[in-house]
């Protein structure tokens, strides 16, 4: 399967560079684009959870690194859950 990572920017500027087993990331979320931090972490759940399930589709079993990356990306969303307008932008493919 593909690897694929996408690199954002959060409400703080920090960034993070994030792990996908599969190209379906891109489907949910595009290049230069803002995202209401909900919407972010709900689009980037879906996608990784496709993607997961494409692994155990193909080897048995699902894939950990989406799941570890998912739990990652919804502790880093937690610390700007309190801002209303928090925003995350998606920096690019790779």
């Amino acid at each position: 399967m593909p690897v694929m990572h996408f690199n954002v920017r959060w409400p703080d500027q920090s960034e993070t560079r994030c792990y996908s087993p599969s190209l379906v990331v891109q489907d949910y979320l595009i290049t230069g684009q803002r995202y209401a931090l909900g919407d972010f972490v709900a689009r980037v759940r879906e996608a990784l959870v496709i993607a997961s399930e494409r692994v155990r589709a193909k080897y048995g079993f699902a894939c950990s690194q989406a799941m570890d990356q998912l739990a990652e990306i919804e502790a880093i969303a937690l610390r700007f859950g309190d801002e209303p307008d928090a925003q995350v932008t998606v920096i690019a493919f790779d």
